[in-house]
């Protein structure tokens, strides 16, 4: 346990949409997280149209607190943190209504966007026609928009409200131990700061397969589909990280304007979305002993949209560091095996007579999930020092002291945006995957599927292996 450190300023963090499964799921459960750690005094008020009070709301907040007790980041006397909880039943679309939820606010307000895009979009409408408080921040959920010109259009809409040091675009993958760690791997590490080039690496994949399906989030999956889901955020905010240049400090302006650059030269691989893209949907299959129904079957989904479960996409990052190597990007619901990684593959050494076996290339890989970092590497066999073969290390790191939502949360209350997605890193990876977008429209690339519980569609493990 780390030692604990009041923050001395209040906040009043106001959750927008608060009756959400986001909210109960992940937000609460992430302040949770840092509450127990880092105990600040925090007003936490609900705002939404359902029929709920405060005795109502204060209940779910305690709920969702004590559920996730079980986690290691959070302390069992959470109880004692001090804050207090309040609910106000209102349009948040409406100047008005949204003047006395301001109002409400003992602290410095935090308006947290847990809505859909198109609904937020209509909050800062409404918000940028009534005059709200100077050190106002605003927090919102991705996707950041709906394509790239709803993204510009938001951006310049949000310009209108409040600065870009309070604007906080929220990509929780950011708050992940693992993907942080990919800084301290590139650039505190000199046995590695000479292989992060094309000189020596081959390929990068970059993974996220789950094994659950929908898991009751049909209204806004069959809308996304895996592309946008993990894609267009979440992996290739991943990928920025570990393309970019080294930093002189680990800073909000450094990070973010480094990944900003590696993002603006990033683009589909030899302009070919066609042939760089591959997508499908799952059918009837068996997951871990559960029967899962075929995706198109599922409650709330319209088959007619053709929304993909799983997509992979090919990217090239056209700078002098990475050019000709390829970034593959894959993201599935409902496989077998799941798969939540980054990868490195090394270009294979040279051979040398004598030894038997090829040296196959080495990898660097970075587990997702469990906080672990592997090296695959080619060495003599364990029993005939004349043949080749390989070996895994492993590092297995704990966990981060904070949930990834408590640490994207520290942030927005301490109003540090190190770990916020900044307005031009926003418009840049919907810009990286528009191609992608126009081509599966036309239906230039086909919806393939597979069985639930199965890797994915037949020959994509040799396909992404391969490319």
């Amino acid at each position: 346990m780390t030692s604990k450190r009041a923050s001395s300023a209040p906040v009043s963090l106001v959750i927008l949409g608060g009756g959400g499964d986001l909210t109960k799921r992940l937000l609460l459960p992430g302040l949770a997280s840092l509450l127990s750690r880092h105990p600040r005094p925090i007003q936490i008020i609900g705002a939404g149209l359902e029929k709920s009070d405060d005795a109502a709301w204060q209940q779910l907040v305690h709920d969702s607190f004590a559920g996730a007790s079980h986690h290691p980041q959070v302390d069992t006397e959470l109880d004692a943190t001090e804050h207090e909880a309040s609910w106000i039943t209102a349009d948040v679309t409406d100047g008005e209504q949204l003047t006395k939820i301001l109002a409400a606010c003992t602290g410095t307000p935090v308006l947290y966007f847990a809505l859909p895009p198109v609904v937020t979009a209509e909050v800062c409408a409404a918000l940028a026609k009534i005059d709200v408080p100077k050190d106002l921040r605003l927090a919102m959920e991705k996707p950041f928009g709906t394509d790239h010109d709803s993204a510009v259009a938001l951006n310049e809409l949000v310009a209108r409200i409040v600065p870009e040091s309070q604007t906080f675009r929220i990509d929780h993958f950011l708050g992940k131990s693992t993907v942080l760690n990919i800084v301290g791997l590139r650039f505190s590490n000199a046995l590695l700061q000479g292989v992060w080039s094309n000189d020596l690496v081959e390929s990068v994949e970059i993974v996220y397969d789950e094994s659950l399906g929908l898991e009751g989030r049909a209204g806004y999956y069959d809308n996304a589909g895996a592309l946008i889901d993990m894609i267009q955020s979440h992996l290739l905010q991943a990928l920025a990280i570990l393309a970019m240049e080294p930093i002189p400090r680990l800073n909000e302006i450094e990070l973010r304007s480094n990944a900003a650059q590696v993002l603006r030269n990033t683009r589909v691989w030899q302009g070919d979305a066609r042939t760089a893209s591959r997508r499908a949907r799952y059918t009837a299959g068996t997951i871990e002993g559960r029967d899962l129904p075929s995706y198109a079957d599922a409650e709330g989904v319209d088959p007619s949209r053709g929304t993909e479960t799983l997509a992979q996409v090919v990217f090239e990052v056209d700078t002098p560091r990475w050019r000709g190597v390829p970034f593959v990007l894959r993201s599935g619901k409902a496989i077998g095996k799941a798969r939540k990684e980054i990868s490195v593959r090394l270009r294979p050494a040279a051979r040398i007579e004598g030894l038997a076996g090829a040296p196959a290339g080495d990898r660097i890989i970075l587990e997702m999930k469990q906080e672990e970092v592997t090296f695959e590497l080619t060495m003599n066999g364990s029993g005939d020092p004349f043949t080749l073969e390989r070996n895994r290390m492993t590092v297995r790191k704990s966990a981060g002291h904070l949930l990834p939502y408590g640490q994207v949360l520290q942030g927005i209350l301490d109003g540090d945006p190190l770990l916020s997605v900044r307005g031009d890193v926003a418009e840049e990876c919907w810009r990286v995957v528009e191609p992608v977008i126009a081509a599966w429209r036309k239906d230039r690339v086909p919806l393939e599927e597979y069985p639930a519980g199965s890797n994915g569609p037949d020959g994509w493990d040799q396909d992404l292996h391969r490319s």
